[in-house]
């Protein structure tokens, strides 16, 4: 094994051994031994139950195009760690990864300062993108936003994309109490740009945004959109009236992320120069593995990483569309702690066939019981196997119709390394 290796299953030996363990203390401590790296970093905070990463991606895409340079930090990765810390679109490099975790390693743990997998990458990002010298970097949540570990830098904006019910056991069980969370990355002074989050939840972004002195922003009062037949959109907003934008992801949802893209640069166009141009080619330049995305055509294959209820509401209607009348198959698999049930509810109906696996088994949703649920919609079977079950689906499935990989961004990454016939690198948050 080489030193990139060793290094990834160090990290991953984290995981195993730290779980997740949600504190701000250590964080400050590790990057104060580092010389707080994240001090240089101008940055887009983004937090929210789904789209976050796709806003970050818009961000980095709209951004790189006025010629900026970008990082971009996202999570969890669909093949390879490398994928979570980006420049100007490139992944960071293998030896990269060896000497920053190996740094960190020397100069925080060793001091006895303790550290989750998740820190440790964040500290590794925050000093690539530092010594790299970027411009900005769109920075997205991990979990929830108070205690997250990103949750340390002094942001240009902060965004918040969505509030949904998934967590729960970090963030909360109702729509208020996981926008608390979310709502904790709000600083005095900057902007906070919030997309359709619901009346409860956008009580508490209210009263957290007052109580921390953060100008807010919000969809459908400071900034609005919409989308005419031909898929072009609209924005309006902060003095801005945009036409005819296209965007590189499909779907409606997807267009409503791009609005929150949008807005949060709006906010801050006195600080951040950036033109009608940029923002145009930077919106239909983004793409984002995993949302929408059709990977094999006859039949045709499209994935997409929808793992709990409103993210199913959202991509449910856009693979109808694609369909397009054409039988859609579907190849599906949850984690145990998701709200399978009503996702099978919402995706159920509209499927001619379904073959379940357990692409995590120790913390999957039981496949039986998916075959189960699915059964009352479809016929359907259980395949174990997520590389056997994909299989299955994919020989008897003619090629007039349409097959959807769902459920989980694991089951995701796990179909990309099928296709790209690799092995399947280890499944972190």
């Amino acid at each position: 094994m080489d030193a990139y290796g060793r290094t990834v299953d160090w990290l991953y030996s984290l995981e195993k051994s730290k779980g997740i363990d949600l504190k701000l203390e250590r964080v400050y401590a590790a990057l104060a031994a580092l010389g707080d790296p994240q001090s240089s970093l101008r940055c887009f905070h983004v937090a929210g139950t789904n789209g976050k990463g796709s806003v970050v991606a818009f961000l980095a895409s709209m951004l790189g195009e006025q010629g900026y340079r970008v990082g971009m930090y996202t999570s969890p990765h669909l093949m390879e760690l490398t994928e979570r810390i980006r420049i100007g679109g490139a992944e960071i490099d293998r030896s990269e990864v060896v000497s920053l975790t190996a740094e960190v390693r020397r100069r925080v743990l060793d001091r006895g300062i303790q550290m989750t997998f998740f820190e440790v990458l964040t500290a590794v990002a925050f000093l690539c993108f530092a010594r790299a010298g970027v411009d900005y970097v769109a920075l997205e949540v991990g979990l929830g936003g108070r205690l997250d570990a990103t949750n340390v830098v002094d942001p240009v904006a902060s965004v918040i994309t969505s509030i949904g019910i998934d967590h729960t056991n970090f963030l909360g069980t109702t729509p208020r109490e996981i926008a608390a969370e979310k709502a904790g990355i709000a600083k005095s002074g900057r902007p906070l740009v919030v997309g359709d989050v619901g009346p409860d939840a956008l009580a508490t972004i209210e009263r957290v945004a007052r109580e921390r002195m953060a100008p807010l922003y919000r969809s459908g009062r400071d900034f609005e959109w919409s989308s005419d037949r031909d898929g072009e959109m609209s924005f309006d907003g902060f003095g801005w009236r945009l036409r005819g934008l296209r965007i590189g992801l499909g779907g409606r949802h997807q267009q409503a992320n791009a609005a929150v893209a949008l807005a949060a640069l709006a906010a801050v166009r006195d600080r951040v120069e950036i033109g009608e141009d940029a923002l145009r080619r930077g919106l239909l330049a983004t793409r984002w593995a995993g949302r929408l995305e059709a990977v094999l055509q006859q039949p045709l294959t499209v994935v997409d990483g929808a793992h709990n209820v409103e993210a199913m509401r959202a991509v449910v209607p856009e693979l109808v569309a694609i369909a397009a009348g054409r039988p859609l198959h579907v190849l599906f698999a949850a984690m145990g702690d998701k709200d399978w049930p009503a996702m099978v509810e919402i995706l159920g109906p509209h499927c001619a066939s379904a073959i379940v696996t357990e692409v995590v088994p120790e913390r999957a949703a039981s496949g039986e019981l998916l075959r189960a649920s699915f059964a009352r919609f479809c016929p359907s079977a259980f395949e174990p196997d997520p590389a056997e079950a994909f299989a299955a689906l994919r020989r008897a499935v003619p090629a007039d119709h349409v097959v959807a990989v769902t459920g989980s961004l694991f089951l995701v990454g796990a179909v990309h390394a099928l296709l790209r016939g690799r092995q399947r690198a280890a499944i972190v948050l």
